[in-house]
């Protein structure tokens, strides 16, 4: 029997404007007519665990993301918080570009194939994602993008090549968060966006950003956590 999970309770009131339109890329049931504010935990010192926690404002679990992160075939799955797979999160080996392909549920075959994430070039300083929908194979026009810093944890999620924002992340450090190896940083969904989309999204950042094992592993020079 299918877990069905309550909705998270909206973030504080702000000048949030809803999309005409559900934003709907996992799945209709992630989309919440009120702005989302989502805490993500990683454990920075069992970064070989690949274990990330996603919690409301209120501390309760609402995903988590298991996988390995320096095995060849990285692969992370997505879980609600009673352990259903939600996505598969799967990098794509041999490609110019960082690639990853999200599945649904615990797929990785084609037909199960939910978007696809690359790097718009290949030497960056900030963050650039091109993120393209399974029935956009051509990849002409990306149907959404991140941009920002993952260093700073400041990365926004925006609709196509447009100045749209979907999402947002900010960061929350804490003396005690560093000495207990965790990572923690707020992001805020607008109303009806997929927010187990955005989560899925900031897996792939993480993986990216971490395959050389460090905090900003893979960048092409260090000076802003470069993609």
């Amino acid at each position: 029997m299918e877990h069905v999970q309550g909705p998270p309770p909206p973030a504080a009131p702000s000048a949030y404007f809803p999309m005409a339109h559900p934003v709907s890329v996992i799945g209709p049931q992630y989309c919440y007519p009120q702005p989302v504010d989502l805490a993500v935990v990683r454990k920075v010192l069992t970064i070989t665990e690949g274990n990330f926690a996603v919690t409301d404002i209120n501390g309760n679990i609402m995903f988590k993301i298991k996988g390995k992160f320096l095995s060849i075939h990285d692969r992370r799955l997505l879980t609600d918080a009673a352990g259903n797979p939600v996505c598969t999160l799967r990098p794509k080996i041999m490609t110019v570009h960082d690639r990853w392909q999200v599945f649904r549920g615990e797929s990785t075959e084609e037909k199960d194939l939910i978007f696809t994430v690359k790097r718009s070039s290949m030497i960056q300083f900030k963050t650039k994602l091109h993120v393209f929908l399974a029935n956009n194979p051509k990849e002409d026009v990306c149907d959404f993008r991140v941009e920002g810093s993952w260093l700073e944890r400041s990365c926004t999620i925006y609709s196509g090549e447009s100045n749209t924002i979907l999402a947002q992340m900010h960061t929350k450090h804490s003396v005690q968060s560093v000495l207990l190896g965790k990572d923690k940083f707020m992001v805020t969904v607008y109303p009806n966006v997929d927010y187990a989309f955005v989560v899925a999204l900031i897996a792939i950042l993480d993986g990216i950003n971490n395959k050389g094992g460090g905090d900003d592993g893979g960048n092409d020079g260090g000076n802003d956590g470069g993609v």
